[in-house]
């Protein structure tokens, strides 16, 4: 009988008792957590490093005990967080949380299984499936559309433009990019307003950033289709080869929605793979109110949703749908022998489709989310969520200090304040600086947090509601601390103007501005 090991007492897990007790202090940390969220400042005040600073540079020799660990994170981390689930947090998509995602994650965190084949996880691999139908029915796609789950938006396009990639004969895959002659340079197409992933994939792929073509985007923010024509006869005259063109339902600034129809008919026509970016924008699928704008879709070779961003699941679930599917799996299907015997027990085994061996259970959360709310659920709050940014839009247009920069469809809302004086040779910078700095001094507040970006040269304050604790209240209550931030910038504005000579140029002053 051979001796016990020295430090038998490191061996193992936690003791069960001792792992119960904080299980139930964490659920209840949870609860908590969710339910006084909105009395909590959204963001931190801290400086880089001032986390690092506090934690042991190294790893600690011995076990710290798990109930000094919890108190770490009391102390250090949750006090230097943004915390996206508040219910005045507006900025990017709103990536809400929800309880029954939060039960899926534990429960997929303690299973711990890996979804890469039938045999490894055959209730993970079915579950995915039977997600991807329920998602794929409410999005009326056809039946043809096979779906995957990856963790992000950038992910599920670079994957799609891998497939196209394959598509082409040029036999990339076997003999890849470096050193050929015979290999044309490829072209991707999306309009100026399509998500920087689609650069990060084209980067990734081989293609190089320089060969995605921006097309210009008409009055709202639509990809213009006479310029995609043009720049693909062009490229085509010039010895290029149209890889795919990305279409967008739900851009990333002002949730616009390019005219997909006429795009997958000009697709079809030029034998160019056609995916669609409907990462924020697929969820108007579920309303009948809202299914016009995933019109055309269908005719799409791949197209990318997540329910993470509008559909109630908490970060990260992204699907990918493709009619082509032997293509993807062409491009990633790579089966070494101890992995042999499982693969051959199902037709479907995920691995296949992507570039992940290992693959989390993301499947449960969604199956709970969508079980718990049910598709009327689902459909009540999105809905819900297009009304409050429609109020939120007609507070600013009934506001003489503000203007909207772009119509609202969705959850999305883009506007600006506007600087009173109208004969400034400055206007157009003052104008935006103004609502850079409102912007940063609303954030600052930690009471609400919004982003910006850039509409026509524009400036403009952005909101997105998507947080099912989102109320009328939060909104009404965002407003007026924006408003609040404006008359406070146009005060320090008149005060430092009447402190300047009169022949000095009139800038909206503030210290920043005045370092620069």
């Amino acid at each position: 009988m051979s001796k016990p090991i020295q430090g038998a007492e490191l061996l193992g897990d936690l003791p069960e008792e001792e792992f119960r007790i904080a299980l139930h202090q964490a659920a209840e940390w949870a609860a908590d957590y969710r339910s006084s969220i909105a009395e909590r400042p959204i963001s931190a005040h801290g400086q880089p490093g001032d986390v690092s600073a506090q934690l042991p540079p190294s790893i600690p020799k011995l076990p710290v005990p798990i109930e000094t660990v919890v108190r770490d994170f009391e102390r250090l981390i949750l006090p230097n967080l943004v915390h996206w689930g508040h219910p005045a947090f507006l900025g990017y998509f709103g990536s809400t949380t929800t309880a029954p995602g939060i039960l899926g994650e534990m429960m997929a965190a303690t299973l711990n299984v890996s979804a890469m084949t039938w045999a490894t996880s055959p209730a993970a691999t079915e579950l995915e499936s039977v997600v991807l139908r329920w998602l794929r029915q409410m999005l009326q796609l056809p039946d043809e559309f096979f779906g995957v789950v990856y963790d992000t938006a950038s992910v599920a396009t670079l994957h799609a433009l891998a497939a196209a990639r394959e598509s082409l004969p040029l036999n990339i895959r076997a003999l890849g990019l470096t050193g050929r002659q015979d290999l044309p340079r490829l072209r991707i197409y999306a309009s100026d307003q399509a998500h920087s992933s689609i650069v990060k994939a084209a980067i990734t792929l081989g293609i190089g950033e320089i060969n995605v073509r921006r097309i210009v985007s008409d009055d709202l923010f639509r990809l213009d289709l006479n310029a995609l024509k043009l720049a693909v006869e062009h490229d085509r005259s010039a010895g290029y080869l149209p890889l795919a063109v990305v279409a967008t339902v739900g851009t990333t600034s002002a949730a616009a929605v390019d005219p997909i129809p006429e795009i997958a008919a000009f697709c079809k026509a030029e034998k160019i793979w056609l995916h669609v970016d409907a990462a924020y924008g697929g969820a108007m699928a579920l309303l009948p109110e809202g299914r016009q704008l995933m019109e055309g879709v269908s005719e799409a070779d791949s197209v990318v949703v997540n329910p993470h961003k509008w559909l109630f699941v908490p970060l990260d679930f992204s699907t990918l749908y493709t009619t082509r599917p032997a293509l993807l799996r062409e491009v990633f299907s790579l089966v070494p022998e101890y992995l042999r015997g499982d693969a051959e027990k199902a037709e479907t085994n995920y691995m296949d489709y992507g570039i992940q061996l290992g693959r989390r259970f993301r499947a449960l959360k969604a199956w709970m989310v969508f079980s718990a709310f049910g598709e009327t659920g689902l459909v009540a709050r999105v809905r819900e969520h297009i009304r409050l940014a429609r109020l939120f839009a007609t507070w600013i247009e009934n506001d003489n200090d503000f203007e909207l920069l772009a119509p609202v469809e969705m959850g999305v809302v883009c506007f600006r304040a506007i600087v009173a004086d109208s004969d400034d040779d400055n206007l157009v910078e003052r104008t935006n600086e103004l609502n850079r700095l409102i912007v940063k001094s609303v954030n600052a507040t930690g009471q609400a947090f919004l982003t910006h970006t850039v509409l026509n040269q524009n400036t403009a304050m952005r909101i997105a509601v998507g947080n099912v604790l989102t109320t009328e209240q939060h909104l009404a209550a965002v407003f007026s601390l924006i408003r609040e931030e404006l008359q406070s910038q146009r005060n320090t504005s008149n005060s430092s103007a009447s402190s300047t000579s009169s022949d000095s140029t009139r800038i909206l002053v503030n210290p920043e501005m005045l370092s620069r």
